[in-house]
């Protein structure tokens, strides 16, 4: 009888693919990045920010790891998923997670720390580059998976759907320091901000969970009238949230505080206001850039 060959039953090819080799590079970066910091325990001397780094960090490397298998065993197609909207979202989320905590980590734990010995400082600032690096791959994947002009692929991966990832993370952002200490508990309009922030964050998110759960069909209206609906009216709530939280928190006349009041250089409860008015107006820009191109695929579909 002939002798009858099995299949081999891992796809090794998507492992030396340039996506694969950029999701490998990712594994590697954010696995010496945890591992540089863990082994000399140089994240828990400010939890909340130490923890947050760790965490995205760690978060990164196991969710790619979990690609990479998925798509070498084949299992990418069983799961309950989009994968054409899974993995560059991911990919868009961990560029802003890795950015944000190669922002954070050196400020925090090299620059505010006196006293590190030089081998301390060399191990954080080596955390530090190969963090830098993380983000790097990451924002290289989502521009090699990002749709091309006239290509069909899922909404994750076209600019709008990008857009809805970063209307997030800015919207977590601001709640980080609207919270913390609380800042919108003082007058009405400010409550009304803390609304247009937790709303739009909702439905943003909302979006992102349809697209991945491929369950844009539930809406009971066309998802793309939808999108460009909601977004029209995140723009115009986010310009009267732009222009009130600045007055309510910088005008004396609201009760606010135009100056500065802290009495060291680190980043303080005032600075925070300030981000919060900073990141309002880039949400709205964001929004803005998102109408823009909702408005744009209508037209275009139509």
């Amino acid at each position: 009888m002939p002798v009858v060959r099995s299949k081999p039953v891992a796809n090794t090819s998507v492992l030396t693919s340039h996506l694969g080799i950029v999701r490998l590079l990712e594994v590697l970066f954010s696995c010496v990045t945890f591992s540089l910091v863990v082994h000399r325990g140089a994240w828990s001397q400010h939890h909340s920010d130490g923890d947050w780094c760790l965490f995205s960090w760690c978060f990164c490397f196991a969710v790619t790891i979990v690609i990479l298998l998925a798509e070498v065993l084949g299992f990418q197609h069983r799961m309950p998923i989009s994968w054409k909207n899974f993995p560059i979202t991911f990919a868009m989320y961990a560029t802003l997670m890795c950015l944000s905590a190669s922002v954070i980590y050196p400020v925090t734990y090299i620059q505010k720390v006196q006293g590190l010995s030089s081998e301390e400082r060399g191990y954080r600032i080596a955390a530090t580059v190969f963090s830098c690096l993380t983000t790097l791959v990451y924002a290289v994947e989502v521009t090699m998976t990002k749709a091309k002009p006239g290509e069909v692929t899922g909404y994750m991966a076209t600019v709008p759907g990008l857009l809805k990832v970063v209307e997030t993370f800015i919207a977590c952002i601001i709640f980080v320091f609207i919270s913390n200490p609380v800042s919108y508990d003082s007058y009405p309009a400010l409550k009304w901000c803390l609304a247009v922030y937790c709303i739009f964050f909702i439905l943003s998110l909302a979006v992102i969970i349809l697209c991945v759960g491929e369950c844009t069909g539930w809406l009971p209206c066309a998802f793309n009238k939808f999108l460009s609906g909601y977004t029209l009216l995140a723009v115009l709530a986010y310009a009267t949230a732009t222009v009130i939280w600045p007055l309510y928190k910088f005008d004396r006349k609201h009760g606010g505080q135009p100056n500065r009041n802290c009495s060291n250089y680190h980043f303080c409860a005032w600075d925070q206001l300030v981000g919060v008015a900073v990141l309002t107006a880039v949400n709205l820009l964001v929004y803005l850039a998102d109408l823009v191109y909702s408005a744009r695929l209508i037209f275009i579909q139509g």
